[in-house]
């Protein structure tokens, strides 16, 4: 019998300004200051892709028209703020690995 993999990426269809759709795999979340922020990466479409350097997208979440979205942040001090929050974060991931306790949160 095969081993399951344990880790299925929780995946967002997010369609942009153009009207474009786009799969991203949510990497990590974080409420700041009474707000909701949201750390993706473009989802996985092919094995080079895994291998290949890829952008960290931060998206907050608005309500408009009563509704709540995932935008961008357009202020700079509350992006990078946030940007710093979740790269110290990845960074420890890398260098410590995960915490088991972390994990069960």
């Amino acid at each position: 019998m095969s081993e399951m993999n344990e880790y299925t990426p929780e995946l967002f269809e997010l369609i942009d300004e153009d009207g474009n759709k786009k799969a991203f795999e949510l990497i990590d979340a974080t409420e700041m200051d009474g707000e909701q922020y949201f750390a993706m990466v473009p989802a996985a479409e092919d094995e080079d892709y895994l291998n290949a350097d890829c952008d960290l997208v931060i998206l907050k979440t608005v309500y408009e028209d009563g509704e709540e979205i995932l935008a961008s942040i357009d202020d700079d001090e509350e992006f990078d703020k946030v940007s710093g929050y979740f790269l110290q974060r990845i960074q420890d991931v890398f260098e410590n690995g995960i915490d088991d306790d972390e994990e069960d949160e």
